[in-house]
C-alpha cells in the first residue's frame, strides 16, 4: 500500500465499518433467531440462515461498493424478521419457499422501474402502521417478561436507557452481551457447541404453498421494500450520492434469491448501520468512501465463518431473556414506525387501523395478521377517498 492509499483508509474508516457490523449484527441477531425457531428450523438451519444472510451482505455490499463507488451497505430486513417471528403455523421448507418468492418479487421491482414507482406510492402511513403492528407484541414480551424475572429484566431496561443516554449507539450491544455475561455467572448458559465452530451451509428444497404466498411472501416483500430499501436510498441520496435505485433494489433481490434456499429471508438496503459508513467522519472524501463499504462487507465475510457459536449462545438463552434482548432492541424501530402512523393527519385513520389489525395478530384461512392489516388500511382509503 503507497501512502495515497494509506491517507484514504483513515483509522475512523477501520472504525466505522467495525461500529456498523457489531450494531447491525448484534443489535438484532436475537430477532433472527427467534424467527428461525417460530418457523421450526433447527439449530442447523438456523445457523445456515445467518450465515447465508452475512454472505449475501458481504459479498453483496462489498460488490456494489467498489463498482459504483459509493458506500452501499447492506443488511438483513429487521422488520421482515420481525414478521417471521409472529408467523405460527408454517414448517420451515414452506418459509423458504416464501423467502424466494419475495426476493423474486424484488427482483421483478428491481427490473421494472414502474413497479418501484408503484410501490413507493403506498401511503408511509399504511407501511408504517403494519410494521409498528408487527413490532409492538415484541416490546409488550419485554414487560411480560418482569413476571417471570424481574430483577434481571428491570436491570437491563435501566441499563440500556443509560447506555442510551450516554452511547446511544451501543445501548443494544451493551445489554446483550450484560445479558450474557449475567446468564453465565448464573449458570444459565447450557452450551454445548456440539455444532462446531466453523460455518456449514444447510439447504432446504423450498415448498410453495398459496397461504404462505399471500400471508407471509408478499407483507415480507412489502416491508423490506417499505421499511428497508426505500430508507437505504434515502441515507445514501442524504450523503450526496445518486443511487441508482432499481439496480440497487435489483441486486439485492437477486442476492437474496441465491441465498434463500440456505435459508436467508432478505438481503436488503441498510438504513441505520448505512448512516454509520456514509457520513464524514467514516471518511473525510466523498469520492473515497466507498471503501468503508468494502471493509463493512469483508467483517460481515469473517463474521459468516463463525456462525455456529454464536447461535449457541442466543439457543441457550432462555425464552425470557432472549424476548426481553429482542424488545429492547426493538424499542427504537417501534418509536420510528408509531412516528409514521401519526405523522400524516389525512392518512391517520388508515394507518391506526392497519396498526390495529396487525397487532390483533388476526388470522383467517391461515393467513397472518400482516396482510390483513394491509387490507383494512387500503379498504379504508378507497372508502375515505384518500390518494
Amino acid at each position: 500500500m503507497n501512502a495515497s492509499d494509506a491517507k484514504s483508509l483513515p483509522p475512523a474508516s477501520f472504525a466505522a465499518a467495525t461500529v456498523a457490523t457489531v450494531i447491525g449484527f448484534g443489535g438484532t441477531v436475537a430477532l433472527v433467531v427467534q424467527a428461525g425457531q417460530a418457523l421450526g428450523a433447527n439449530t442447523a438451519q438456523i445457523i445456515s440462515m445467518l450465515a447465508a444472510l452475512a454472505l449475501g451482505i458481504g459479498l453483496t455490499g462489498a460488490v456494489l461498493s467498489w463498482r459504483l463507488k459509493m458506500p452501499v451497505v447492506m443488511a438483513w430486513s429487521t422488520p421482515g424478521a420481525a414478521l417471521l417471528a409472529t408467523s405460527a403455523g408454517y414448517d420451515w421448507p414452506t418459509a423458504v419457499g416464501a423467502f424466494l418468492l419475495a426476493a423474486l418479487m424484488m427482483v421483478v421491482t428491481g427490473m421494472i422501474p414502474a413497479l418501484g414507482r408503484l410501490a413507493a406510492r403506498i401511503p408511509s402511513g399504511v407501511a408504517s402502521g403494519m410494521l409498528a403492528g408487527v413490532l409492538l407484541p415484541f416490546c409488550l414480551k419485554l414487560f411480560q417478561a418482569v413476571s417471570v424475572d424481574a430483577a434481571f429484566v428491570i436491570g437491563l431496561i435501566v441499563l440500556f436507557l443509560v447506555a442510551k443516554r450516554f452511547a446511544a449507539t451501543w445501548a443494544v450491544p451493551v445489554v446483550l452481551v450484560a445479558a450474557f455475561v449475567v446468564l453465565g455467572l448464573r449458570g444459565q448458559l447450557a452450551l454445548s457447541f456440539d455444532t462446531g465452530w466453523m460455518t456449514r451451509l444447510a439447504p432446504t428444497v423450498p415448498q410453495f404453498d398459496w397461504k404462505a404466498a399471500i400471508g407471509l411472501a408478499l407483507p415480507l416483500y412489502l416491508v423490506t421494500l417499505a421499511s428497508q430499501n426505500l430508507p437505504g436510498l434515502v441515507v445514501l441520496r442524504a450523503a450526496g450520492y445518486e443511487p441508482p435505485a432499481n439496480r440497487l433494489i435489483f441486486w439485492g433481490g437477486l442476492a437474496s434469491t441465491l441465498a434463500a434456499p440456505f435459508g436467508a429471508h432478505g438481503v436488503n438496503l441498510a438504513a441505520i448501520t448505512a448512516a454509520l459508513c456514509t457520513n464524514p467522519e467514516a471518511h473525510p472524501d466523498t469520492a473515497q468512501r466507498w471503501k468503508v463499504g468494502v471493509i463493512y462487507g469483508g467483517l460481515y465475510l469473517v463474521v459468516a465463518l463463525f456462525i455456529p457459536p454464536l447461535v449457541q449462545l442466543f439457543v441457550a438463552m432462555p425464552a425470557h431473556v432472549l424476548a426481553s434482548v429482542t424488545g429492547i432492541a426493538l424499542l427504537a424501530p417501534l418509536a420510528g414506525a408509531l412516528g409514521g402512523v401519526f405523522k400524516d393527519e389525512a392518512y391517520r385513520e388508515p394507518a391506526l387501523l392497519t396498526f390495529a389489525c396487525t397487532a390483533s395478530g388476526l388470522a383467517l384461512w391461515g393467513i397472518g395478521s400482516a396482510f390483513w392489516g394491509l387490507m383494512v388500511g387500503f379498504a379504508a382509503l378507497a372508502i375515505l377517498k384518500r390518494p
